[in-house]
């Protein structure tokens, strides 16, 4: 990742409580070039910003934590999708959480800790209407970040709405040691599922599906013939698929699911760094044979289930029920190389950022 620390005029004119001063500059990552393939350190920079006055209405927040994710790829490429691309030259953005240090804001005081949406900074400007208090007291920050945020609140979606659990079923999750899949299969274990089967990288992981994740039985990708290790772990077959993969394992899914199963299509990573076509299953008549429903999902269609997601979540994971893991990498500076290593597969759990920390 490159550095530009040429700094732009500041704003003198902002104001707040408190006896430590505000920032004039803050640094935060943009994207320097768009990746062909793989994305490389190159297709980032690390930049010096202004702090700008505050508006009316308006909150800075010096962020703590930030989240990168798999879908963060996908806006890397000037494509039509569900979110607009990343701009070049511009500051990224996703999901943080932090500590509000001035307000313009009537609803969001300073000393608040809040969510948004403007990760990739050290200090992040933005409407009050846009930053959501969270309770520090329930569960740490950065646990809104991954299981009591939108991660948590996919694999409950997913699993509650797109191909929902029913007593007694037989559930199989890819990638299941990551952030959306370590939560998945707990969450299908509590809403009655029989058996609960997950596909990882490598022994490592695979061993923490079963001994910390809940897992009855693991798949190693390293491994291959993904389809005969999964008639093995289900030799009936499976009614559910949370799928985040694609490729393989979407085709393993579709040869064991049964009469009436359900799959969610929540990612397809196997394929995001192709530079040409990706193939598909080439079996996906047995879908139809087995009347299965293979259904899209996007977690911002199913922001309304929050506060019930939240509720429950919050106190299994305070009893201890939930079980989460995270892999921490410390100072923006190494932003770009957490993104990288969760496309690689290199996190166990939640990826995070933690700001004001430079990595030693």
């Amino acid at each position: 990742m490159s550095t530009d620390r040429s700094v732009p005029p500041t704003n003198t004119g902002l104001t707040g409580t408190g006896p430590a001063p505000l920032p004039a500059v803050s640094r935060e990552v943009r994207l320097a070039a768009r990746p062909v393939g793989t994305p490389v350190p190159q297709d980032f920079e690390l930049a010096d910003a202004a702090v700008p006055a505050l508006a009316e209405g308006q909150v800075l927040v010096r962020n703590t934590w930030m989240s990168v994710d798999p879908y963060m790829r996908g806006r890397m490429d000037d494509a039509p999708s569900y979110m607009a691309p990343f701009a070049l030259g511009a500051a990224l953005e996703g999901s943080a959480v932090g500590e509000v240090v001035a307000s313009r804001s009537a609803s969001v005081p300073v000393g608040a800790t809040v969510s948004h949406f403007l990760g990739w900074r050290e200090y992040a400007v933005l409407d009050g209407a846009a930053a959501t208090v969270v309770d520090v007291s329930a569960a740490a920050p950065e646990d809104y970040l991954g299981a009591l945020g939108a991660t948590g609140l996919t694999a409950y979606a997913a699993l509650t709405r797109t191909a929902p659990v029913r007593e007694g079923d037989v559930v199989f999750v890819s990638a299941a040691a990551g952030a959306v899949g370590s939560i998945a299969g707990q969450v299908a274990r509590q809403l009655g599922a029989a058996r609960v089967i997950g596909s990882a990288r490598g022994p490592h992981k695979t061993k923490k599906l079963l001994d910390v994740f809940g897992y009855d039985a693991a798949l190693d990708r390293h491994r291959g013939d993904l389809s005969g290790q999964l008639e093995r772990a289900a030799p009936d077959g499976i009614d559910v698929y949370l799928d985040a993969v694609g490729g393989d394992h979407l085709r393993a899914a579709i040869a064991a699911i049964r009469p009436g199963g359900r799959i969610a299509m929540v990612g397809a990573i196997s394929g995001y760094d192709a530079t040409g076509p990706v193939p598909g299953p080439d079996n996906l008549f047995r879908a139809a044979a087995q009347e299965a429903t293979l259904r899209g999902m996007l977690v911002t269609s199913h922001l309304d289930l929050f506060p019930e997601w939240i509720a429950k979540a919050a106190g299994l994971l305070a009893d201890g029920t939930l079980r989460t893991e995270k892999t921490v990498v410390d100072g923006i500076e190494h932003a770009a190389d957490a993104l990288l290593g969760v496309l690689g597969g290199a996190n166990t759990g939640k990826m995070l950022v933690r700001l004001g920390i430079a990595a030693r």
